[in-house]
This record gives structure tokens, C-alpha cells and sequence, in this order.
């Protein structure tokens, strides 16, 4: 026997999954990490009996319910799932399917489209992050179709803007959980930072290499694999993250100068498999790395003037572009982070999960 639970399959950014309504999983975490594993096909390395796709980007599920917190419109919690794991990660932020999230709400009909373009407060359950997202609703429904365009997703798409405002320490203590701008752990230089995302930045000639290797150079790079999980295990005792061997977090984000125009080069690892672009949230927290003197960015990345800085951060399959906004008394604080996305409505329906997921 299999349990159908109803289900839009969305690309949000440059990720993509199933997005449920709360209230159609089971309310004990066990019992729903068990459906959204059924539902994935995990652990298995090709997901070949659900909806994975055999990436952790195309891992991920998106939860969403009407928000009881005074002035916010939506709750989200993320899910990070991983194609040959039994493990479902509900820690991190991901800026991509957050992307998603409003169309989906409005697909579903528990919020309603307020004219040509609708704005709703999304609090993010995961870090307790809060953002304003915009996206086209002419006529009352939800715009796909546009002239938007980002790097790691092919066409055009109609734009949706994400405000974040409050990303500092969305998951360890501070913006600097080490309390240094700079720290040298296990023998390289590194930023430990988390605007956003706990991510950890180390130079490409630390460890030997350029910094614009292809992804299945660095993928197939076991020597370097090894160092780089090495460093990162250290660098979470050091950012206070306790022992990370079975966590997705900190990213380890590997930084050169640019070469095509943007700010600073980066390729990440989340956390053992190199990313083909870079995310929402890892964008943000390396670019505001590359205004923060004395990072592991100074002397490569190329930042503009002003209070409000465009940060491209360069990776493999393109740029992502960030708005900064600095804060004129401290100007080294971000006060402000804008960015635009894209999402789509795939399918929608019903994912069927084994009844005995329910029982277990």
C-alpha cells in the first residue's frame, strides 16, 4: 500500500525539489524525515526510486505554512537531503529554495496575490532568518515566464527579488565565530564566516592549486578532497560547530583572483562534492568576506566604492551578483542583502510513499 501526499515539484534559483505544505507531513520528525527519504529515494546513489537527482542541489525539500509570527506572512523549513545518506539536514538555510517558496504558497492558496507584484515576509525556520521576497502576480497569478536570467540555469525566467534582513550568525554565534577576520588552522589561512551560511574561505594556492579548475577536476581530486575535509572538520571545532563530520556545514569555498570581469573567483564544496555555480546564501557571505580587511580575500577580490557594493562572485558556470548594503557608522557591517532569483512550477500532484515509512 502507498500513502499519496500532495506535492508541487519547483526549481527554486539553482536547486530544485518537492515543496509540501506542513500540514500534509506527519508532525513527528521522525515519521516525516522517513517520508521525505521515501519520497527522495535515499539513500542511494542514483535516487532511482523517487524524486532525487542524484545531486545534493537536487536534493532538497521545501516545507512551507501560514506564519502566527506577528508581521510575517510565511514560515519555511528547509530540508537538505543527500542522494546516499539516511540523513535529513533541517540546520542550514538555502537562499535557492527560498526562491520558491512564495509561488508556492500562492499556488497552494494560503496566501493571495496583492496586484501586479506581491511581497511577502518569509521567516525561515531553520536559522530564524527573516527576508522580503517579490515576485509578478498580473492578473492574481504567479509569473514564470520573464526576461531574468541566472548563471546556472539555462532561458529566461520572470525575476524575483529576496531582501535578507538579518543573515549575521544565522547558524553559528556571530559573523566571525572564531573572533578573528583571519585564523590559521591546520596549516592554511582561512576566513571562518557565516552571513547566511557557516562557510569557510581559504586561498586556491594554499592548497597548491589555481582556483580555475573545472568541477570534475576538483571532484576527481581525491589528494585535495581529503585536505579540504581535513581543514574543514578542524575549522567547525574552531567556529564552534562541534564535531561537523556528518553535518553539510561549514562550506569549504576555494577563492582566487578574477578572471572574467567579477569581484573574486570561487569554487564551493557542499561539503565533499564541488558545486557546479554557488549559493544564495554562500554568495552573500563571500561577498561580504571580500569587504571585511584583512580576509583571506584581500589582495584578490576587486570591490567597488561606495556604501552599496556589487559583489560578483565568480564560479564555475558563471556570476552571482549581491547587493550590499554597509552601515555608514560601522562601515564593515552589512546591513542589507539584495539579490535576484528565479523559480519555476515544475509538476504538481502527489508524491506516493510506502505506508510502512508511516509505521516504522
Amino acid at each position: 500500500m502507498q500513502i499519496p501526499i500532495p506535492s508541487l515539484f519547483m526549481r527554486g534559483g539553482t536547486s530544485r525539489g518537492p515543496f509540501f505544505l506542513e500540514s500534509d507531513l506527519p508532525a513527528e520528525t521522525a515519521a516525516r524525515d522517513r517520508v521525505l527519504l521515501a519520497a527522495m529515494g535515499s539513500p542511494d546513489p542514483r535516487q532511482i526510486d523517487g524524486l532525487g537527482g542524484a545531486h545534493p542541489l537536487t536534493s532538497k525539500v521545501g516545507i512551507v505554512r501560514k506564519s502566527a509570527v506577528p508581521g510575517v506572512d510565511l514560515d519555511f523549513l528547509f530540508a537538505q537531503l543527500q542522494p546516499n545518506k539516511d540523513v535529513v539536514d533541517t540546520t542550514p538555510n538555502c537562499g535557492n529554495m527560498l526562491a520558491a517558496v512564495v509561488p508556492f504558497a500562492l499556488e497552494r492558496g494560503i496566501v493571495q496575490a496583492q496586484g501586479d507584484t506581491t511581497t511577502l515576509r518569509v521567516l525561515t525556520l531553520n536559522t530564524d532568518m527573516q527576508c522580503d521576497i517579490t515576485v509578478q502576480t498580473p492578473g492574481g497569478r504567479v509569473a514564470y515566464e520573464g526576461e531574468a536570467r541566472i548563471d546556472g540555469v539555462p532561458g529566461t525566467s520572470a525575476p524575483i527579488t529576496i531582501n535578507f534582513l538579518d543573515t549575521e550568525g544565522s547558524v553559528c554565534s556571530s559573523l566571525l565565530p572564531t573572533g578573528q577576520v583571519r585564523d590559521t588552522i591546520d596549516g592554511i589561512d582561512v576566513t571562518c564566516i557565516d552571513n547566511g551560511m557557516p562557510l569557510v574561505l581559504f586561498r586556491a594556492d594554499a592548497v597548491e592549486r589555481t582556483g580555475y579548475e573545472t568541477v570534475d577536476e576538483l571532484n576527481a581530486d581525491v589528494e585535495l578532497k581529503a585536505r579540504i575535509e581535513r581543514l574543514r572538520i578542524a575549522c567547525g571545532h574552531a567556529m564552534g560547530l562541534g564535531d561537523v563530520t556528518s553535518k553539510n556545514y561549514p562550506k569549504m569555498t576555494l577563492v582566487a583572483a578574477p578572471r572574467a570581469g567579477g569581484s573574486l573567483s570561487t569554487r564551493s564544496f557542499i561539503p565533499h562534492v564541488c558545486h557546479d555555480a554557488i549559493g544564495v546564501l554562500a554568495a552573500v557571505t563571500v561577498g561580504t568576506a571580500c569587504v571585511l580587511p584583512g580576509s583571506v580575500t584581500e589582495g584578490l577580490a576587486v570591490v567597488p566604492e561606495g556604501q552599496v557594493k556589487a559583489i560578483s562572485v565568480e564560479h564555475p558556470t558563471g556570476e552571482f551578483s549581491v547587493e550590499l548594503e554597509l552601515d555608514p557608522t560601522m562601515p564593515h557591517k552589512v546591513i542589507r542583502a539584495a539579490l535576484l532569483r528565479t523559480a519555476r512550477l515544475i509538476m504538481r500532484g502527489e508524491v506516493l510513499v510506502p505506508a510502512r515509512v508511516l509505521t516504522a
